[in-house]
């Protein structure tokens, strides 16, 4: 486990951005019986966990991406973590719409986004991507030459997996599912049976806690 990786996932179970519930868990809008449930949009209220975050994506972009030349952020959630490594790189910022706007000019990308620029979109969570991969094709559409998209976390399910490779787009998280509850049960946030619970979901989402 990468020390920012651990640093991350410490700091989102610290202010409870994440919740682990094996034995009482969460249904997601899918229908999906869950034992865990995220928001990383409290992260933009603690100073030291956002620069964590900031600091952490800015440095994978200089060392993988050194050529990007405008970061985006995917509406809402990923705006102010994608302003921030923007300001950390001193470069241009754009953010992107889960569709056009429905009045005015109708844009569903909001700043300067120039034919053939590089891109990193940043969001803040990684389900199976199908939000922010919508966001990406807007980019591309516009001319932008996506480098990689980038999280504050993901659940590392093998559909985000797949789906990222379809499109032929890169995929990196600060953090994810099995390191987290890694750090989890270090941290006896959980033992070893709700462990086991945790890793059993991921195998096989849709049918975790399925009983005949």
């Amino acid at each position: 486990m990468s020390e920012i990786a651990a640093t991350i996932a410490t700091d989102l179970l610290t202010i409870k951005a994440v919740t682990l519930r094996p034995n009482d868990p969460f249904t997601w809008a899918s229908g999906i019986k869950s034992p865990i449930y995220t928001d990383n949009r409290l992260t933009i209220s603690y100073p030291a966990v956002r620069q964590h975050i900031a600091h952490g994506i800015a440095a994978i972009i200089k060392r993988e991406y050194p050529a990007t030349e405008v970061i985006a952020g995917v509406a809402t959630a990923g705006i102010s973590h994608a302003a921030w490594v923007a300001e950390l790189l001193n470069l241009p910022l754009i953010y992107v719409r889960a569709k056009p706007k429905d009045h005015g000019a109708g844009r569903q990308i909001e700043g300067v986004l120039k034919p053939g620029q590089k891109v990193v979109m940043l969001d803040d969570l990684i389900s199976t991507g199908g939000s922010v991969l919508q966001a990406a094709k807007a980019v591309q559409a516009a001319g932008g030459d996506i480098q990689a998209v980038g999280a504050i976390f993901s659940y590392a399910l093998d559909a985000a997996t797949q789906n990222f490779a379809a499109a032929s787009l890169p995929l990196f998280s600060l953090s994810n599912y099995p390191e987290l509850i890694k750090v989890a049960r270090q941290a006896d946030y959980i033992d070893d049976e709700e462990l086991a619970s945790l890793h059993t979901w991921r195998q096989d989402p849709e049918h975790w806690g399925v009983t005949d």
